[in-house]
């Protein structure tokens, strides 16, 4: 068969290295029909995909199985509408909010991955705390507390956040005895704009986990494990307490920002699982043009234990109905409750 190359377009991100992964890969050359296209994505994920093993083990994912299920349910009859749905109800065997399938129509995603849990944030009881005399900073929020401990709402790591941002918010809240990080339903952006805020919770260079590369066709064919390191801000940096609240819609770069900070001094996270999503997201196309996005490269813990479907809090805590009912943020709660009895 003839060959053609496909560019792999890095969509997060990252430290220089990985730019060589976007290098061109050598791919079998499928027909643009329902059945071409679906053994094109099969076959993309295949050689590509980087949690093969890791699922396998968490809850029997048998790619091959999957094939086998699905590729009779492709046709020459099918609509382009049918055929999305069968592509991407196949993809949600991976269980991946990194995986997506991009089209003129839609956009296919797994959503199951926050679904499935309680919510654990309302915007309401948000905009309760903050009032209208909080502060905004590139889309960050920031108040003091009657209680005299800082409050930093940040929903997003979408852009980069600014380091004179950064430095005012930090400056003007640095007379409160200590600080919480509210990241709940921050579903990530850059890593890049994670590091730059854990940045600021540490005086030393840290380790806080390890990434792989994708290096061959077989699902275990990866590079040795490479370190992930933080280096502490050479601007302004926080030295006191630090409450993180998190819930199961902290995702990708919002999750890697949870791994970092458990690694700095002084950092206690509160609330529910993160979301996970621990694999950087590269992307290919289809024969018929659609755009797939797919967790590539690996990321684990300083531990080496992979961090896809979430991280743990150190203190776990609920919005219960009743709290709900009664306007009550209970992690908010925990996490006064908290710092009243751990910092003077």
């Amino acid at each position: 068969m003839p060959k053609y190359c496909k560019h792999y377009i890095l969509f997060t991100t990252i430290l220089s290295a990985l730019l060589a992964l976007t290098a061109c890969v050598s791919e079998e050359e499928y027909a643009d029909t329902p059945q071409g296209n679906f053994q094109a994505l099969w076959h993309i994920i295949d050689e590509h995909y980087c949690f093969f093993d890791y699922k396998s083990k968490e809850y029997g994912l048998d790619w091959d199985e999957v094939y086998r299920r699905y590729q009779p349910q492709c046709n020459s009859s099918m609509t382009a509408r049918q055929q999305f749905e069968v592509l991407t109800n196949m993809l949600a065997e991976l269980r991946d909010g990194h995986v997506n399938l991009y089209t003129a129509f839609d956009m296919g995603r797994y959503w199951s991955w926050y679904e499935e849990h309680p919510a654990n944030y309302y915007d309401d009881m948000t905009d309760k705390l903050l009032g209208t005399d909080y502060h905004i900073a590139n889309g960050m929020r920031y108040r003091v507390l009657d209680d005299n401990i800082a409050y930093l709402r940040c929903s997003t790591f979408s852009s980069d956040l600014g380091e004179g941002n950064l430095d005012n918010i930090l400056l003007y809240l640095a007379p409160c005895r200590a600080l919480i990080i509210d990241i709940r339903d921050n579903g990530g952006g850059l890593i890049t704009s994670a590091e730059q805020l854990a940045a600021r919770f540490t005086n030393e260079e840290r380790l806080v986990g390890y990434m792989q590369h994708k290096t061959g066709r077989a699902h275990n064919d990866f590079s040795p494990m490479q370190e992930q390191r933080l280096k502490p801000s050479q601007a302004i940096r926080w030295q006191k307490d630090v409450v993180v609240l998190t819930n199961r819609s902290v995702f990708s770069a919002a999750n890697e920002f949870v791994k970092y900070m458990k690694q700095c001094p002084d950092v206690t996270i509160i609330g529910d699982r993160t979301g996970g999503g621990a694999g950087l997201p590269f992307s290919s196309e289809l024969p018929n043009g659609w755009a797939i996005r797919f967790s590539a490269c690996p990321m684990y813990d300083v531990n080496k234990q992979s961090t896809e479907f979430g991280i743990e809090p150190d203190i776990h805590a609920e919005i219960t109905d009743a709290d709900r009912q009664n306007g009550i943020d209970t992690i908010l709660q925990q996490a006064r409750k908290y710092i009243n009895e751990h910092t003077h």
